[in-house]
């Protein structure tokens, strides 16, 4: 099953996991939920856990797709079109990532449903 789609989540991360909740039965039959929060899991086709933990990952059956382009890939999977559709605009696209990335730094300061995020 390495050839399936998985998306690799962090379960510990309270909007993460809101988000998984609500797209998980958008999301059925068409990938693998992995939460990478679980004490055993440790990587996956060689990617550690930590880099995991730093950006959304997405196998789609033969490589990662990483960051916001994995969340516009599994938002399209889930049914969703404006929102994909105009993150992917090229301008919007450029801010788009740097907020993502913004974000991801800070949320790994948000797990286990305590966020101490800097002002």
């Amino acid at each position: 099953m390495s050839n399936a789609i998985k998306l690799f989540y962090d379960g510990s991360c309270k909007l993460c996991r809101h988000e998984i909740n609500y797209l998980a039965p958008k999301l059925q039959n068409k990938l693998l939920l992995v939460d990478i929060s679980a004490a055993d899991f440790m990587e996956y086709q060689g990617v550690p856990k930590q880099a995991m933990l730093e950006q959304i990952h997405l196998w789609d059956g033969s490589r990662f797709i990483i960051g916001l382009a994995a969340t516009l890939y599994y938002w399209r999977l889930a049914g969703m079109r404006f929102l994909p559709w105009l993150l992917s605009l090229p301008l919007i696209n450029t801010l788009a990532n740097k907020a993502y990335l913004y974000w991801a730094r800070k949320r790994l300061r948000c797990t286990d449903d305590h966020c101490e995020l800097p002002k």
